[in-house]
């Protein structure tokens, strides 16, 4: 019994040794720092942090302050034709989107009580032309009086005017188109009784295809008609189409305090554009040319105390900077750069006056930071 009692505690002092040495291992190992967990240190921002930035070097170029105002596009006209005699329509020749040319049937509406009457009054025409014929030959042998003469020219003429009148009647039964363009509004069918002046069709010149925006009085003064601008159509995001300043009103609009500037699309662009599209007219103003230009994005701090960062010998150094126009993406800087600087254009929030960086082209800009992909927890 005495030898294998002393066996059992053998084995027992045997495993609480085995449990000793690997609680042993393992707080020594905890304490140890390899060369792994020093980088990542050293990531977090530690004292010899090296920061991964993006750069571009500083430009010069051309900068103009724009200024982007809506509208909606309308053809340069629009016509209504209206009925101007009164009957039933026999044909409507045309639906909303026909193209047609000046001087085109559109439609015809009943003429035969008009050429009825017509033919009445020819007759009676005739009648007075043959009474004033025999009046001149017998006033030539001063068988009737000056007055009798008169009387009968004077029938004559009314049967005239008459006839003209009734002719002229008869052509307007016939619809014809006054301008070349597209029909916009068939407000009639074959069938229909018309009377004169019913608005019929209307129809859009859209040889020349405008927007007409409000501009701020600050701003207009700066526009001159001729200048080139830049349009925006939502039905075609992405892309941009071409213009001009047509004209510049006189006046502004006493409630809003805006001046109407009409932009007209160039012939390419007239093409892609209809008559009630959403446009965005974008105006370039005060122009500034040979100036240094850096991304919007190299800016840190607020308006008053901007700065930008350059790198030098793999140190980023801060740089105040004052600055002027901003326009698509890049800003006008008027001092603190003389052009040779290359700055830091992401991964800058977090930089120090000093700091040890990185060049990396794989760091993210804010513009495709915003573009990333949000993913759904």
């Amino acid at each position: 019994m005495s030898g294998r009692s002393a066996e059992k505690h053998a084995r027992v002092a045997a495993r609480v040794g085995v449990l000793g040495l690997a609680l042993l291992g393992a707080a020594c190992g905890g304490n140890d720092e390899g060369p792994g967990a020093q980088a990542q240190m050293r990531g977090r921002g530690g004292p010899d942090a090296v920061t991964p930035v993006a750069v571009a070097a500083v430009e010069r170029g051309s900068i103009a302050r724009s200024v982007s105002v809506s509208g909606v596009v309308e053809p340069i006209r629009s016509v209504g034709v209206n009925a101007q005699v009164a009957g039933a329509l026999l044909s409507v020749n045309v639906e909303e989107g026909s193209m047609v040319q000046r001087g085109q049937v559109l439609a015809r509406i009943d003429d035969r009580e008009l050429r009825a009457q017509l033919l009445s009054a020819e007759a009676q025409l005739e009648v007075a032309r043959s009474a004033y014929e025999r009046a001149e030959q017998l006033r030539d042998r001063k068988v009737i009086t000056l007055p009798e003469y008169e009387r009968d020219r004077a029938a004559y003429a009314a049967a005239q005017a008459t006839v003209d009148q009734l002719r002229t009647r008869v052509g307007y039964t016939t619809v014809n188109a006054p301008v070349s363009g597209v029909v916009t509004a068939k407000l009639v069918e074959a069938g229909d009784v018309v009377s004169n002046q019913t608005r019929l069709f209307e129809i859009a010149d859209i040889s020349t295809m405008v927007v007409r925006v409000g501009v701020s009085e600050l701003d207009v003064v700066e526009l001159r008609v001729g200048d080139d601008v830049q349009i925006g159509l939502d039905a075609y995001p992405g892309r941009t189409l071409s213009g001009r300043i047509r004209r510049i009103f006189p006046s502004a609009n006493p409630d809003t305090r805006l001046v109407p500037v009409e932009v007209a699309f160039d012939e390419a662009s007239a093409r892609v554009a209809r008559p009630g599209f959403l446009a965005r007219v974008t105006f370039n103003l005060s122009e500034q040319q040979n100036v240094l230009l850096v991304p919007a994005s190299a800016l840190v701090g607020g308006q008053g105390s901007q700065s930008v960062f350059i790198v030098e010998n793999d140190r980023a150094i801060r740089r105040t900077v004052e600055t002027g126009l901003t326009s698509s993406g890049r800003v006008e800087i008027v001092a603190g750069l003389d052009g040779s600087e290359v700055v830091v254009t992401a991964g800058n929030n977090m930089l120090r006056d000093g700091a040890a960086v990185r060049i990396s082209s794989s760091v993210p800009t804010p513009a495709s930071q915003a573009q990333a992909p949000q993913s759904d927890l």
